[in-house]
């Protein structure tokens, strides 16, 4: 791959970022839309009682159940005599309020259901159901809350919420109100009565009640027919509930008080029904028959229902069609994250057990490959505009404890650095200078030019430790490995995003070396530090440009090739990791693009057979669900637990999620033991979390988006300061 454009700042495709955000906003919004529908967040739970009356005319504290404002005027209506008006609050819900409907239509009587318009874009068949029956509906806010409490946007909000999901279920719209924890007229108080006089302003009936059969508190099924029976043959508002709790109390007496009422002499309406009623006995003109649903309303001023218009039509389809959406969306999404949970927490197990393992296996006294490896060994360095950095390099390089000849491939660099290499005058060095071709080749070019039968492959920001080269090449004593993957480390580790990535190296990187190692499936020998055998390399193929991580690429393909992977912990080199979060972007951005092209190039490796099929078998998937699959539901995971904080249990969700990072906090202590790091550094660990972890995700995003779409991304060079002069010791690590 070339690396022609280097030096110049790639801008982040837009489309691409944009898509992925889209992504991201649209599932938000659904689960903000769920949660909202629940009423869980900010739900306003209080309940105003004693409050004064003293600006409640009294002819409406004293009045009828009907409150209306003809004519600018509050006028309250009482139900007459020998009627009742059946109403229900809280509905509709999926499992009771069908089979009060059914109970209603058996016995042939109306009802009048005031809903909470969640509830009705939830369930809107129920609604339709409700209305194609005969049945009277009215609105019972969306959230449910005491509007006493609220602001006049607030209230406005919760009633054209409510009117639009009625539109969106019905088709229509309703003139009737019944406010949440009301009941009779004396409820009204100073704080409310704005409320219902400016509802009354906008055409709204508000229905209170004068019989209540505090079914709510299921008191047994003869106590609330008796609460429910009106008083020496007076008409009643009578209240029961179609949801919010178990209502088989209310099912067992709604028919029995049916019965019980009609054998009086009752007849059964509506709202409108009894304020029809109410306006001709008033006028003079009564003496017809009650008005029942099928009647009730037939005049256009009386109509509890209107047809919805248009706009309102389609905007009300639209949020039941949303949160349609929403209830299949985030029910999914939970049972999904809960699989990648346990998935995650799996993995974290795993790596303990066979890390430790690991340690124990490879630090017994007698645990050696075979014969020690004492010959010189070849380490190439590729090297483009590197002038910051070679020296350190070389000059590190030139303390090995280990023979080595030192090849030096300058990849048409602009900056002198192939003149800096040669004028150190370090011994056994050698410079070989090419046109600019890319690192692959660069790294096929120093194979070629190697003296020796084992490579070192090195990047040229990297310093190696005396013993690094002598401790990285001890495996090949035995026949089977064909490389070996170093302990790269963060050298320039003093900054924030620094001990991040210090963090990841540390847990992300070696401590799942070490669990691939133990699997004989090591995915990747990091391009910092790594060993080869020459004729493994050569076999196949040396170094592909098909992919931008070559360094994955070559150990999938010698896996492949039946040769042995392996880690050598104690062979350590240090890096300098980017040190901005834009060059950080563009270095994991290549990495992931990488790593996809790699796996999606060595696809056909889940049918090998035989040894060399095993890291199909064993690691294509570990990677492809590890480093794909679950790192791309993690943001999910962020996102849906920030929204069972606010939605369903705040507290239950904290301590869940502070779980989860005592145990990445468990895996990385365990981690920075082996490798005797500094346990400070874990300080930051529950801000990388927070911060940089996301980073992660979104670059994982933005790569998968790419490969979806199609599209190339170009090796890019990063900038480099040279922080990184001198190895650090164990000890100084230490």
């Amino acid at each position: 791959m070339s690396r022609t454009g280097r030096g110049r700042r790639q801008a982040i495709p837009g489309p691409r970022v944009v898509i992925a955000l889209l992504l991201l906003l649209g599932l938000v919004s659904v689960m903000l839309l769920d949660g909202y529908l629940r009423a869980e967040v900010g739900d306003d739970q209080r309940i105003r009682s004693g409050a004064s009356a003293s600006d409640v005319p009294d002819q409406v504290l004293d009045g009828g159940p009907l409150l209306s404002f003809r004519g600018g005027t509050a006028r309250t209506q009482s139900v007459p005599d020998k009627t009742i008006v059946l109403t229900f609050d809280d509905g509709p819900d999926p499992e009771w309020t069908g089979k009060v409907l059914d109970i209603l239509d058996d016995n042939d009587v109306p009802g009048t259901f005031f809903l909470v318009g969640s509830m009705i874009s939830r369930y809107p068949d129920v609604v339709r159901e409700m209305v194609d029956d005969g049945n009277e509906v009215g609105v019972h806010t969306f959230t449910h809350i005491d509007l006493s409490y609220q602001s006049a946007s607030r209230v406005t909000r919760e009633i054209a919420q409510t009117q639009l999901a009625l539109a969106g279920a019905a088709g229509i719209t309703t003139t009737l109100f019944r406010a949440p924890y009301s009941s009779a007229n004396d409820a009204i108080d100073n704080y409310s009565w704005p409320v219902y006089q400016k509802l009354g302003t906008l055409g709204y009936t508000s229905v209170f009640i004068d019989t209540d059969s505090e079914d709510w508190q299921q008191p047994g099924v003869d106590k609330i027919v008796d609460l429910a029976t009106p008083k020496s043959g007076k008409g009643a508002s009578v209240l029961f509930h179609d949801a919010g709790g178990n209502r088989a109390q209310t099912l067992a007496a709604l028919p029995r008080y049916i019965k019980q009422m009609k054998a009086k002499g009752y007849t059964f309406t509506t709202v409108s029904g009894a304020q029809q009623q109410d306006d001709e006995a008033q006028s003079g003109q009564g003496g017809g028959p009650p008005a029942t649903a099928s009647t009730a309303g037939s005049d256009p001023e009386q109509a509890a229902h209107r047809k919805a218009g248009t706009t309102t039509l389609w905007e009300g389809r639209a949020l039941v069609a949303a949160v349609a959406v929403a209830e299949w969306t985030v029910p999914g999404l939970a049972a999904a994250l809960t699989v990648v949970g346990v998935a995650v927490l799996g993995r974290f197990g795993l790596m303990l057990l066979l890390a430790r393992r690991h340690y124990r296996q490879r630090n017994r006294r007698r645990f050696v490959w075979g014969p020690a490896v004492t010959g010189p060994v070849s380490v190439i360095v590729p090297a483009y505009n590197e002038k910051e950095c070679i020296a350190h390099t070389l000059n590190s390089l030139a303390s090995s404890t280990h023979p080595i000849e030192i090849v030096v491939v300058d990849d048409g660099s602009t900056d002198g650095t192939a003149e800096i290499a040669e004028s150190l005058g370090l011994p056994n060095v050698r410079v070989v200078r090419q046109e600019n071709a890319g690192k692959s080749a660069a790294l096929n070019s120093g194979v070629r030019q190697a003296r020796y039968d084992i490579v070192v492959m090195m990047d040229g920001d990297t310093v190696f430790e005396p013993d690094t080269v002598h401790r990285l090449v001890q495996p090949f004593g035995d026949p089977e490995v064909g490389a070996v993957a170093g302990n790269a480390k963060v050298g320039n580790r003093n900054t924030i995003i620094g001990a991040w990535q210090h963090i990841e190296y540390v847990m992300g990187f070696n401590l799942d070396r070490r669990m691939y190692d133990l699997l004989r499936c090591m995915p990747t020998i990091p391009g910092a530090i790594g060993a080869f055998r020459r004729e493994a390399v050569l076999e196949v193929g040396g170094m592909s440009e098909d992919t931008l991580a070559e360094d994955t690429d070559i150990t999938i393909a010698l896996h492949r090739s039946g040769r042995r992977v392996v880690y050598a912990e104690h062979a350590r080199a240090w890096t300098e990791a980017p040190a901005s979060l834009g060059q950080l972007w563009r270095q994991r951005y290549r990495w992931s693009y990488g790593t996809m092209q790699a796996l999606w190039k060595h696809r056909r490796s889940v049918t090998d057979r035989g040894p060399s099929g095993r890291f199909g078998r064993v690691g294509m998937p570990l990677v492809v669900l590890f480093q794909i699959v679950t790192p791309l539901f993690a943001p999910l995971i962020d996102v849906f637990t920030l929204y069972a904080m606010l939605f369903v249990d705040f507290k239950a969700s904290l301590l869940a999620w502070l779980a989860v990072l005592l145990v990445q906090l468990v895996c990385a202590a365990y981690a920075f033991r082996l490798d005797r790091e500094k346990y400070r550094y874990l300080l930051m660990l529950p801000l990388q979390q927070l911060a940089y972890r996301q980073l992660m995700y979104l670059v994982l995003i933005h790569s998968c988006v790419t490969a979806a779409t199609g599209g190339r991304l170009r090796w890019q060079k990063l900038k480099r300061t040279g922080v990184v002069g001198s190895p650090m010791s164990g000890k100084e690590n230490r």
